[in-house]
């Protein structure tokens, strides 16, 4: 069996700046992240990107766009940055929020209607393009000048601008969303590492159940009160996620990749895979190849 780097989606924590209720920074240095970084986290982000071409890898969705994007994302699916040193774009400007940023009834409430379909929506990425991606980018532009409270309504106005637009493609990369609460971090962070590093193997319930100084009845109740899902769902779906980077990304038989992504089982990983990508591995990655040839080629 071929050994690859094992390269999996970390959880990154976020947090806003002081007074403020969310995360808003822009890069404008020249190709900024040195090594692509593989991560999900809780929050939906708005990531827009003014110039350059370059990869969206987002769950087990791959494309690719040219001229900028402007993209949101829902929360807890894996991604790569956009801008990483395979890009050549030179201004990024990031947002990042909670669901509930503005309250827990605020979605609720008949004014904001639209935005929480577009939250639902972002489940499955989307992304901006035409004149809603030009004055949207205009605007995030415009938050780095503005108080507090200006900076607010002004974010809100762009999320209203974003649920009303009709200028978006739905990158359908709801198919694997690694969702992790809020509740106990340090244990689930336990957890989350531990599987991180031993996807590739058999992980006992017994052993992670130890891992975290619980019986393994209580871990299963505990895990799946967190997560909802078990724990061999969680498990399962990390390989996916990994199974899709290692076909998108590595000269390896669709078999290897099963191997190497923990499933010792062909025909089971074949099953789980389509179940939760909607594709084959092997309609997946003809499927990369067809959108890499036309975006580079013909585009």
């Amino acid at each position: 069996m071929i050994r690859t780097n094992v390269v999996t989606p970390a959880l990154e924590k976020i947090e806003p700046a002081f007074g403020q209720s969310f995360a808003l920074r822009i890069f404008e240095d020249s190709n900024p992240n040195q090594l692509p970084f593989w991560h999900f986290h809780p929050e939906l982000e708005i990531v827009y990107i003014r110039h350059g071409s370059g990869k969206r890898h987002i769950g087990n969705h791959i494309s690719y766009y040219n001229g900028g994007d402007l993209i949101l994302l829902g929360p807890n699916l894996p991604h790569y940055g956009f801008t990483d040193r395979l890009t050549g774009n030179n201004s990024e400007i990031v947002v990042q929020m909670k669901e509930d940023f503005l309250g827990n009834q605020f979605l609720k409430l008949p004014e904001m209607q639209m935005i929480d379909q577009l939250f639902e929506k972002s489940k499955s990425g989307l992304s901006f393009y035409g004149n809603t991606r030009d004055e949207i980018g205009a605007r995030l532009r415009s938050l780095f000048y503005m108080d507090q409270f200006d900076k607010l309504t002004e974010f809100i106005r762009i999320l209203q601008i974003m649920a009303t637009s009709k200028e978006y493609n739905i990158l359908n990369a709801s198919g694997i969303a690694l969702v992790v609460q809020n509740q106990d971090t340090t244990r689930i962070d336990s957890i989350y590492k531990y599987v991180r590093n031993h996807f590739t193997e058999l992980i006992q319930l017994e052993e992670i159940a130890t891992h975290v100084n619980m019986t393994v009845p209580s871990f299963c109740r505990y895990f799946k009160k967190v997560t909802a899902k078990t724990f061999t769902e969680f498990v399962n779906e990390f390989r996916i996620v990994h199974a899709c980077k290692l076909l998108s990304e590595e000269q390896l038989t669709i078999a290897e990749v099963c191997f190497e992504s923990g499933f010792n089982n062909f025909s089971h990983f074949n099953k789980l895979f389509k179940t939760k990508t909607g594709k084959s591995p092997h309609a997946f990655r003809k499927e990369v190849e067809k959108v890499v040839y036309e975006d580079f080629y013909l585009g």
